[in-house]
């Protein structure tokens, strides 16, 4: 058997790995490469090793960088089954055809302004192809043993958001493991990452391999910050992404209202995608903490937005409310439209609730820009900044390494350690050699493993 690391190596996207028998191919994950320039260029290389020809691929979860490369594959003639939870399947059916619709919307725009060196600029693929990739997908559920080709395979569940999972192939007696993204032990919506069994190789996540998270209580923070802009008369306002984070909001907010440990005030959700992405989580209840009773006062308390009208009725509102659109870090969607309504009022506050990548809108407003542009204008930032904390459904190392405490692996184990950027990689390798048992590796970039 043989594992070669094409991606979510030495970088914390790209996941792509190829696992290999005398008879059979199987890529686990198959994401895009995102962020820095050089790190997006591997998505227009030439395929790596006939990949298009694999017997299958499967999906840990469904972020675009484990699973937003499929559709590329699909472009170039692979036409195999896509193995993944039923929770990952709904969630791609959402995310696949977005991806393609923004990068055909972004490749008119290049071409309109002259901003690409090319003459004729071409997304990675469209909308209409991502449709079609869709097709090759096929549920299966946790702990569901199937075969491709000489390889044995099963899911088991993960936390981290829904379908997620690690996956356990096994050939020949060998036995590895994918972690994929290890979710929290006491993840407000998420359950807990179930142990691994016992296996000869794991591919561990380390996105968090240098950082623990903060202890302090993310409900006091966002009761803190709502009832100080609803006391002030102003508008709340929380850029958010729309797997996850839009939910787990949600829930916090309405049963602080509840409680009465915040104002009962109007609850926009703005996002046709984070709805849609709301109505999965609903149908996949019993893979998260909320049961379908809660999940469906959702539906009864907030104001789901879909059109472009409703979401614009909301300025009109002028007493205290709540706003959570798109994106997560400003960089685009609905929440941008707000911020031309309320950022320029000293009441109002805006909330961010994840990590804010360098260079982006959110960061520069954590740093204390006073102006941002948006749409060609430079808004004054009068408003509050806020940073919610807490909130990340990535483990970090401490809970990473007991989570391998809690699985059945053996002094046998070899751990390789992906999906996390050089600083992170070095510190969690540090760590687990410091207090662990286990030989632990750095992948490297297409290195080969063979067993």
């Amino acid at each position: 058997m043989r594992l070669t690391f094409l991606g979510g190596s030495e970088t914390v996207t790209g996941s792509k790995y190829l696992l290999e028998t005398d008879t059979t191919r199987v890529l686990i994950d198959c994401g895009l490469f995102q962020g820095y320039k050089w790190l997006r260029k591997r998505n227009r290389q030439p395929l790596p090793l006939a990949i298009e020809n694999v017997d299958a691929i499967v999906l840990t979860h469904a972020h675009l960088d484990h699973s937003g490369f499929t559709p590329v594959l699909y472009k170039h003639g692979f036409r195999g089954p896509v193995y993944t939870h039923y929770g990952t399947l709904g969630l791609c059916q959402i995310l696949w055809p977005d991806s393609g619709r923004i990068q055909e919307e972004d490749a008119k725009f290049y071409k309109k302004h002259g901003l690409s060196r090319h003459t004729d600029p071409q997304p990675l693929y469209d909308e209409a192809t991502a449709e079609e990739a869709l097709r090759l997908m096929q549920g299966v559920e946790f702990e569901q043993v199937f075969r491709v080709g000489d390889i044995e395979l099963r899911l088991q569940p993960v936390g981290h958001i829904v379908g997620a999972a690690s996956i356990i192939a096994e050939h020949n007696g060998v036995r590895i493991g994918f972690s994929g993204d290890v979710g929290r032990p006491n993840d407000i919506l998420m359950r807990p990452p179930k142990p691994l069994p016992e296996v000869d190789y794991l591919l561990l996540e380390s996105t968090y391999g240098d950082r623990r998270h903060d202890d302090e209580d993310p409900w006091q923070q966002l009761a803190d910050v709502v009832n100080e802009t609803a006391a002030a008369g102003g508008v709340l306002m929380i850029p958010s992404f729309a797997v996850g984070r839009a939910q787990l909001l949600q829930h916090m907010l309405v049963s602080m209202m509840n409680e009465g440990r915040i104002p009962r005030l109007p609850i926009f959700l703005d996002s046709p995608m984070a709805i849609r992405v709301s109505d999965v989580y609903h149908q996949q209840h019993a893979y998260h903490r909320l049961t379908n009773a809660q999940c469906s006062e959702f539906e009864q308390t907030i104001i789901y937005t879909q059109g472009v009208e409703a979401s614009k009725q909301i300025a009109s509102q002028r007493a205290p409310h709540i706003i959570i659109a798109g994106s997560g870090m400003a960089t685009g969607g609905r929440i941008l439209h707000h911020f031309k309504h309320w950022l320029g009022d000293y009441r109002s506050t805006v909330l961010f609730s994840g990590h804010q990548a360098g260079g982006t809108r959110g960061a520069k407003m954590v740093q204390g820009v006073e102006r941002i542009k948006v749409h060609g204008r430079w808004l004054p930032v009068k408003a509050k900044v806020r940073q919610l904390d807490g909130l990340s459904g990535h483990a970090d190392y401490c809970e990473l390494e007991q989570w391998l405490r809690d699985s059945a692996l053996t002094d046998k184990t070899k751990i390789y350690l992906v999906h996390g950027e050089p600083d992170a990689l070095e510190a969690m390798s540090d760590y687990l050699k410091q207090k662990t048992r286990y030989e632990v590796h750095i992948a490297g970039y297409r290195q080969v493993l063979h067993f």
